[in-house]
């Protein structure tokens, strides 16, 4: 079985979604694959102040669900452009990684320095993933900045048991 996704079709009307969505099915059809009708989603982005016509988008005679947030290629996408979902999910792979490693970092055999690098190599990447990306804002909340110090706090707890 071979799978298409993260494909995002853009255009600046509905109706012209619309049509590249059905030709896109067409030509998967034709091709021996099919487009699942439910896992299908839209979002759709306001960027600019003119009002878009109503209605919905629909494959085939069904209608596709609407969404104001989806992951696409690992990141989370809204549709207000705003990044605090995405930020949110790094954060928890992130701390999801760390239970994961759990074992290797608080393991008294293990030196600090080795703990050290397993963490900058390790667990730093699953939070900072796509991080370039992102716009920058003037503040963000303080519980998005702690990330390294609740760290610091976790492993110098552990240095002194």
């Amino acid at each position: 079985m071979l799978f298409a996704d993260n494909v995002v079709l853009v255009d600046e009307s509905r109706a012209g979604v619309n049509r590249k969505l059905e030709l896109w099915r067409r030509t998967l059809e034709s091709k021996g694959f099919r487009l699942s009708r439910t896992k299908t989603e839209y979002m759709m982005c306001d960027f600019s102040a003119s009002r878009h016509e109503g209605g919905d988008f629909s494959l085939d005679g069904q209608v596709v669900a609407h969404k104001d947030t989806f992951r696409y290629l690992g990141s989370m996408l809204q549709k207000d452009g705003d990044i605090d979902e995405d930020i949110k999910h790094r954060i928890s792979a992130g701390w999801l990684k760390w239970r994961q490693t759990s074992g290797i970092l608080y393991d008294r055999r293990v030196p600090q320095k080795l703990k050290g690098k397993f963490y900058r190599t390790a667990i730093c990447p699953t939070m900072l993933y796509g991080a370039e990306c992102w716009p920058t804002k003037r503040r963000r909340p303080a519980t998005e900045c702690s990330r390294d110090a609740d760290v610091t706090v976790a492993l110098r707890a552990h240095k002194e048991v």
